[in-house]
């Protein structure tokens, strides 16, 4: 599980570093978590419709790569960081978006498993 943790954790900072030289509103990390989501909504269809996999791939890419590639730490703190900045209401519509786009993604990956 550690390894697809630190291949996950990996992979969101070079995602972040590339992507936030160039949007200056967090949209490595933004990008992270409706990536990640996707991936695991896809993961979990993947193992319902193939139920086969063994325990421990289940564990390695849902829990150690999506746990390592997300990271909602990192959202909370570019939030503070934004209100501490005057950006109230980006930050509220980075929020909701995230929310919003992150468990549409999951469905989408659910869904797209299935097809």
């Amino acid at each position: 599980m550690f390894l697809g943790g630190g291949l996950g954790s990996t992979l969101r900072y070079g995602l972040s570093s590339w992507l936030n030289q160039y949007y200056p509103w967090a949209a490595g990390t933004f990008s992270a978590n409706i990536l990640g989501s996707l991936i695991i909504g896809l993961l979990m269809g993947w193992f319902i419709k193939w139920p086969h996999f063994e325990a421990d791939l289940r564990l390695l890419l849902a829990i150690g790569f999506c746990g390592g590639f997300t990271t909602f730490s990192a959202l909370a703190l570019e939030q503070v960081n934004m209100i501490k900045n005057g950006a109230t209401m980006h930050a509220l519509v980075y929020m909701a978006s995230t929310m919003v786009l992150g468990v549409a993604a999951v469905y989408l990956g659910l869904w797209l498993s299935r097809q």
